[in-house]
């Protein structure tokens, strides 16, 4: 499969494009809106053909699929755009500003015959599906889960981050906390209902920290914490009646890192460890296996659909000052 990319946003050229490069397909063509940029960077990494718009890249006849980085509220415009061209789409997290625009553009897509997968790399880590199974399979009844993801953006350069824009729909909510949420509900499936707390602490309309509570039937509950103003922070632990299980360096590794998962049961305590992977390239590679097997991919629309009901109720309940239910 040849991929287009649109944007040439660090995330797809520092992760996603290697990633694909070193998996069974190909990144043909990439697209910015200065065409300079473009070449300098299809030159960099190897790419053959480069585009000064992302329309120009849409009306490439010799790629497949597009991956789309682009800023949280440009997803829904250009998955559809691509999906006008009849071509698949790996689309950045979180896929759209809220369920709702995500229902219309899952829906948008499958109109059109074409394949939409969020990129939630981290889901395709062996680590990922491991846990996943030992708190199935493994442990007891789960009683709590704990998710975060953090990291210091108070350095000089960053006072214009798009990730602090609110029309752009920004906040450390939709950039990181959308991780803690999958790995919760991961563990814990659908709450009931939630509450959080949420503050902006740079005056700039978006959350740049947030915490909040997921609550479960029988008391059972799952915490997420993100933000932007503290050091890098990415872990999960889970809590059951006879064990628990822990991961840190949770959701990204790098592709040369190993990394472990910790778990207990009826005081017998095990740690795994996984040899370095880059889940960028499994993601890229399971995204094209479900094209071409014509199945659901691993993050399918319930996923991506419940994570954005999840991620609205958690900034509806922050901004209220309440609990909201699901």
């Amino acid at each position: 499969m040849d991929f287009g990319v649109i944007s040439t946003a660090a995330i797809g050229t520092e992760d996603v494009i290697p990633g694909i490069q070193k998996s069974e397909h190909s990144v043909a063509a990439i697209a910015s809106r200065d065409e300079q940029t473009a070449r300098t960077v299809a030159d960099d990494l190897g790419i053959e053909r480069a585009y000064g718009s992302y329309e120009a890249l849409l009306a490439d006849e010799g790629i497949d699929a597009v991956y789309n980085p682009l800023p949280n509220a440009l997803h829904a415009e250009w998955t559809r755009r691509a999906a006008d061209h009849g071509l698949h789409v790996l689309c950045e997290k979180p896929l759209a500003v809220d369920e709702m625009e995500a229902t219309d553009l899952f829906d948008y897509c499958e109109d059109a015959g074409v394949t939409l997968m969020e990129a939630f790399m981290y889901r395709f880590h062996p680590r990922t599906i491991r846990a996943r199974e030992i708190v199935e399979m493994e442990l007891g009844e789960i009683r709590s889960a704990t998710a975060s993801f953090t990291f210091n953006m108070r350095w000089p350069g960053h006072e214009d981050d798009i990730r602090l824009e609110p029309e752009l729909a920004g906040g450390s909510l939709m950039d990181v906390g959308c991780y803690a949420v999958s790995a919760i509900r991961g563990f814990l499936g659908e709450p009931e209902r939630v509450y959080a707390s949420a503050a902006d602490t740079r005056d700039s309309g978006v959350d740049t920290q947030l915490s909040g509570i997921l609550e479960y039937g029988d008391g059972v509950t799952g915490r997420v914490h993100c933000g932007f103003d503290s050091p890098n922070v990415e872990r999960y632990r889970v809590e059951a009646v006879d064990g628990w299980l822990e991961a840190r360096t949770a959701f990204g590794p790098e592709a040369d890192e190993s990394v472990g998962l910790t778990w207990s049961v009826e005081g017998r305590t095990v740690t795994e460890t996984f040899d370095p992977v880059d889940h960028y390239r499994l993601e890229a590679d399971g995204f094209a296996a479900s094209i071409e097997r014509k199945e659901g991919p691993l993050v399918d629309r319930e996923e991506t659909l419940g994570n954005a009901r999840v991620l609205d109720a958690l900034a509806r309940s922050a901004e209220r000052g309440g609990r909201v239910d699901i």
